[in-house]
């Protein structure tokens, strides 16, 4: 898949490439930003559900002591591995992420993304949901381990995927769309709920920066942040011509102070995230829109690793 828009038959057909993806170990990642790590979560925990007289061969770290005593026989308690885990992403459509200057859109590559994940939790067993939101409206759809419940969340997101366009884009970004949809989040999201923030990151503001710190203090987020190779560093030199739907400007690229302007504010703009998520231990990824989406999750993920292992 590529290009401007998704379809809801494109995000389908992801569930082959997701087969492979690990999503979810038994140990956490070693770092807390983008590059080192094979998955910051940790796997399925485990429930309590009974204690019963000691046997032969018990692990002594489970003795339930207090039973112990009271009945002055040892006694252990029993653990069931916890059977699903609710995960949602958090799926940004708004017109910010209409753009791109090779493969995808950061809208299709940001909807790719979240086809993958929900995919790959799927297939774990897990409960998947999520909230595709945009300036003006937002969808949520409640954690369920079922196809219908992916179905719905996929041609969510074709719909607000494909009602982006140039004629309808503002002049001027709206600010508060993140931090609602985040403040959403908080409201419907079970303790414990695994989330995947898929986005720009363009509208983070100080409301959205504080529901985020609230949020992660009761679930395990990572972020996926989009981007696009000319939102890094501008073309080649020369004029050219841009426009966002409404006003029409030049700028000259050929000037050197100009490009590094632009490079200095990219990466400014991106320090300023990635303080930000280090001090709420929220890990990041990047992903950018001149490759495939499937191939750099898989990489980000340690596919390749976790398919050698599982081989072995």
């Amino acid at each position: 898949m590529s290009g401007a828009y998704c379809s809801l038959q494109e995000l389908v057909g992801l569930r082959f490439l997701a087969q492979d993806l690990p999503l979810f170990r038994h140990t956490k990642s070693r770092a807390l930003m983008s590059g080192g790590a094979r998955s910051p979560f940790k796997g399925r925990g485990v429930d309590f559900e009974e204690v019963r007289a000691y046997q032969f061969g018990d692990d002594i770290r489970t003795i339930d002591w207090r039973v112990t005593a009271r009945r002055m026989k040892p006694h252990t308690k029993v653990f069931n591995e916890e059977r699903e885990r609710p995960v949602m992403v958090l799926l940004d459509q708004s017109h910010s992420m209409f753009f791109g200057s090779r493969l995808n859109f950061k809208s299709v590559t940001a909807a790719e993304t979240a086809a993958l994940i929900s995919w790959a939790t799927l297939q774990h067993g897990d409960r998947i949901g999520g909230v595709i939101f945009n300036e003006d409206s937002l969808t949520e759809i409640r954690p369920k381990r079922s196809n219908k419940s992916l179905m719905h969340l996929f041609s969510q997101t074709e719909k607000m995927n494909n009602a982006l366009n140039i004629n309808n884009m503002p002049g001027t970004l709206p600010q508060g769309f993140l931090a609602k949809a985040l403040r959403h989040a908080r409201r419907v999201a079970h303790p414990g709920t695994h989330i995947f923030i898929i986005s720009d990151f363009s509208n983070m503001n100080d409301e959205a920066s504080r529901n985020l710190q609230q949020l992660a203090k009761h679930c395990q987020l990572m972020a996926l942040h989009i981007t696009d190779p000319m939102e890094q560093e501008l073309p080649i030199p020369g004029r050219y011509s841009i426009t966002n739907g409404h006003h029409r400007h030049t700028i000259d690229t050929r000037q050197k102070d100009v490009r590094e302007q632009f490079r200095q504010q990219h990466q400014n703009r991106n320090q300023h995230l990635s303080n930000l998520l280090i001090q709420y231990r929220i890990p990041l990824l990047q992903l950018s829109t001149h490759q495939s989406t499937s191939d750099q999750l898989l990489d980000l993920f340690g596919a390749s690793r976790h398919r050698k292992q599982r081989d072995t």
